[in-house]
């Protein structure tokens, strides 16, 4: 298994593990590792910020992935564990496909312009904020399913906190925070205008 070290390589990882008309949960960790807690929680941020977020059920199920990787990452534990029932989940491969096309310009971008910034926020002990932020994210997704906009504004957030933890960006990780306040301030205007209503 050759070794993940930007968001391109992520997608070629997605790629070969679909290679039939559906991919399981499981295949894509083998295809990612097992103990690389950051392309882990990338693949389904990154399949959440992709139009693949409008599957029914799919942001819930993907933020129950992260919420479990993140707290074994605050843990220390050096082996990702997942429930059979999540790791038999099947994923049409041909939309996988799709996503993983729409995000190979983005992921091109972003990949060019990563490098080593602001490191110490990328590496222990302050990393363990971001894994506490993503719990925190992950735990509100749900809720807000009907709104596949608005979630994909909490995967983008975690997307980039992880690739700033993968390639040791810590300004990456800074926007990721950026990201997280404005997704806060989008789910208070929301839940006072529903109030309102």
């Amino acid at each position: 298994m050759p070794e993940i070290r930007t968001v391109n390589d992520i997608l070629t990882a997605l790629d070969h593990a679909c290679s039939g008309d559906a991919v399981t949960v499981d295949l894509i960790l083998d295809e990612i590792g097992h103990s690389s807690f950051a392309p882990a929680l990338l693949v389904p941020a990154l399949l959440l910020v992709s139009p693949l977020s409008g599957i029914p059920g799919m942001p819930t199920v993907g933020s129950v992935i992260m919420l479990l990787f993140a707290i074994q990452a605050i843990l220390g534990v050096d082996h990702l564990w997942l429930p059979g029932v999540i790791r038999r989940r099947q994923l049409p491969c041909g939309r996988v496909s799709n996503a993983v096309g729409w995000l190979r310009k983005p992921a091109e971008w972003i990949d060019r312009r990563t490098g080593r910034r602001i490191a110490v926020l990328a590496r222990p002990p302050w990393n363990n904020l971001v894994y506490v932020t993503i719990v925190l994210l992950c735990m509100i997704i749900p809720f807000l399913e009907l709104l596949p906009m608005v979630t994909s504004v909490a995967c983008f957030a975690i997307s980039l906190f992880m690739i700033g933890i993968m390639v040791r960006d810590g300004l990456l990780v800074l926007f990721g925070y950026a990201t997280v306040a404005g997704f806060a301030v989008a789910v208070v205007l929301l839940t006072q205008k529903l109030a309102g209503l």
